[in-house]
This record gives structure tokens, sequence and C-alpha cells, in this order.
């Protein structure tokens, strides 16, 4: 059986990084998916010139996971059986992009990790990133049962059958906590790759108030906890037990 998979890209201002990548990726992937997430540097008017991708454009900047949350949906949409989703800015290697489609057959969720093994010329992460990836990630394998080492790679692979199950409505940086709780109580099967943890000297911003350290951590926690009370309501009247851990306690 032949699986038809789409690698999809979220870009927000990566006028020096978009062209290169995506050469890259379409090396490894036939179907390649931009979501241009309201870009103004530039960006989409290289991604104009380009006639071997797909594309979604939000007239406005709306966020990581609403960029995400795009490909869901082009991806349902379109029949494909394989979601790859990869970074912009360099940070991953496209040709292991096969690898995690070939996973993906025996798993509804392959999620990439920074932290499951070294590889050789790696990175040091900046310790702040380093702090709260570590404390997040510990705290959604407490809640929801989980085996996780890197809550926050955006190296993924979905089954459609997985991205059916979401309802995402976190549109920044933090959707991924979302997603890992609606996954836990929706029983997916769950696989980490190792990756390289590779870093770019570039500064990064979360967001206005979210660059702060400790004000993007408490941010954390609060979507956290947003997402498990939304899980708790969607239970089954009187269930007590479920994947969800925390959830059905």
């Amino acid at each position: 059986m032949t699986i038809k998979s789409l690698t999809a890209l979220p870009v927000y201002n990566e006028v020096k990084h978009v062209n290169g990548v995506l050469d890259q990726v379409l090396r490894f992937s036939p179907d390649v998916l931009v979501v241009d997430d309201g870009s103004s540097d530039g960006t989409s008017d290289l991604l104009n010139e380009r006639q071997d991708i797909l594309r979604v454009t939000h007239e406005r900047n709306q966020g990581y996971g609403a960029a995400l949350r795009s490909a869901f949906d082009y991806t349902i949409a379109h029949g494909y059986d394989v979601l790859v989703t990869i970074d912009c800015d360099g940070q991953h290697q496209p040709r292991r992009i096969p690898d995690f489609v070939t996973a993906a057959a025996d798993a509804q969720i392959v999620s990439g990790s920074r932290y499951l093994q070294q590889f050789a010329g790696e990175s040091a992460p900046p310790a702040d990133r380093r702090g709260i990836n570590m404390e997040i990630t510990a705290e959604l394998n407490r809640r929801l049962g989980l085996h996780l080492t890197d809550g926050f790679c955006g190296f993924k692979a979905y089954q459609r059958s997985a991205l059916e199950r979401f309802h995402i409505t976190e549109t920044g940086y933090a959707m991924p906590l979302e997603l890992w709780v609606q996954a836990a109580c929706a029983g997916l099967t769950i696989v980490e790759m190792a990756v390289p943890l590779i870093y770019l000297d570039e500064a990064r911003s979360f967001g206005g108030s979210l660059d702060n350290a400790k004000t993007r951590l408490k941010f954390y926690y609060e979507v956290l906890d947003r997402a498990m009370a939304a899980a708790k309501s969607s239970l089954p009247h009187g269930q007590k037990k479920s994947l969800c851990g925390e959830v059905a306690g």
C-alpha cells in the first residue's frame, strides 16, 4: 500500500531561510505545504515565485498553533494518510522526513525528540528554554501518563486518524500542550524519534511578555490547566477512568 504523505511548514517571517529549507524538503517529500502565517518581511514574495509548493496563506499573523491547525485541516481535506510537520528555521534536518513517514505506519503520532539521544556536533540549547522544556515535559508525563523526553519539538508525523481527533484552539507556541492532552485522552499511540539538537545563533520571540521565561512558564501551566479542564468536561457523564490520567481523577 502506497502512503500518501504531506510535509507542512508553518512559516512566519523566514525570508533568510525559507528557500533553502524548501529546496531541501522537496528532495525528501513529493508534496510540500507552506502555511504562510501573515509574513511581512518578504517571505511571501519569495513564496509567490515558487511553483513547486502547495500554500495556505493567513492574511494576518495568527500564531504557530494556528498555522499547524491549518496544516491539519489541509491534510484531512485532501485525503493524505500522513502529515509530517517541520520548522522552517533550519533547526530540523529534512533528510529525516522519510523516517518519520515510515514510523507513522505503526504509530499515530511520531514526535521528534532532541533529548532522546546525543548526536555528534549538537548545539547547546538556551538554558531557560531547556529548563522550561524539562519542567513542562515532566508535568505532561505526570498528568497524562506519557513517557516523553521532549514536549515541544516541532518535527512530527501524524496519521490522519490522529488529526481527526484534535480540536485545537490554542493558536500560539503553547499549542503542543493542548495537543498532548487531547492525544492522551484519545488513547493515541505515540512514539518518539531521536533528532539532533540544533539551535541557530538567532534571537527568537515568543510574542511580547512571553519572551520572559518566568512569564512563559506560567502561561504554559495555564494552557495545560485549561486543556485538562476541557478534556475533563468532555468525558462521558459518570466516567471514572481514562487514559487522561489526572483528567479522570
